[in-house]
């Protein structure tokens, strides 16, 4: 009689499996559905994607003044994007489709640990993760930083990419309210890589302020000189 193993010793009992937001294969079905829609819809101009490291875990810190950026730098990223999304928007059918192509949802009124580690684990297995650090849609201008995006370049190690995008809340679009007239451009723009930490790896309440405030001057300099290259 063959001995079947003992589930103890069988390597996915050791660890709960991954969730399937952190699917790269999922990521990388949203990448290419973001490509067909943002280029189909919209005439994005891309600028600095070359700047993207081609592996390893990468942030990608967006402004965020308009619903579509998300999508827009979804479609247009050199590699898949794993971002962490309010959770209000998982509803209905747009629940199993967002999880399905690897993105994550967050509580923002709460320690999310289920998404922290959700996205430490996209960032260990050399993925990228990309967040809107200034938490919620604004002017879109990194005015007001929250402390997460410090927390899991700090913690992990990660460079992170500053993305700007630009044109998409200029004005609506007849056909579609609320999402910028189709066919108009849009630009996106990718800045160099930085590490947000000190070096010494760090993460008491001090470090987390001070990088923080680095992050939020690399960013608001990427954003003025993005709006020169641009002219927006």
């Amino acid at each position: 009689m063959t001995a079947h193993p003992s589930p103890v010793h069988h390597p996915s009992s050791r660890r709960p499996a991954s969730p399937l937001p952190a699917s790269e294969k999922g990521a990388e079905v949203g990448r290419r559905i973001g490509v067909g829609l943002m280029y189909g819809l919209w005439k994005p101009r891309v600028l600095g994607a070359w700047k993207v490291p081609a592996t390893g875990p990468v942030i990608f810190a967006v402004n965020h003044s308009h619903n579509i950026d998300g999508p827009m730098v979804m479609g247009v990223a050199p590699r898949p994007t794993h971002f962490l999304i309010k959770k209000e928007a998982f509803v209905g059918p747009l629940d199993p489709f967002l999880t399905g192509i690897g993105q994550l949802k967050v509580d923002r009124h709460s320690a999310d640990r289920t998404a922290i580690t959700q996205a430490l684990d996209v960032l260990s297995a050399g993925g990228v993760l990309g967040i809107f650090p200034e938490g919620t849609r604004g002017e879109g201008d990194f005015a007001s930083l929250r402390a997460g995006l410090a927390y899991f370049a700090v913690r992990s190690g990660a460079p992170v990419v500053p993305i700007a995008v630009l044109g998409s809340s200029e004005r609506q679009g007849r056909l579609i309210k609320g999402l910028p007239p189709l066919r108009s451009r849009i630009d996106v723009v990718f800045g160099d890589p930085f590490e947000a930490g000190d070096g010494s790896g760090r993460r008491t309440r001090k470090a987390l302020d001070e990088a923080t405030e680095r992050i939020q001057k690399q960013l608001t300099a990427h954003l003025e000189n993005a709006r020169r290259l641009t002219g927006r």
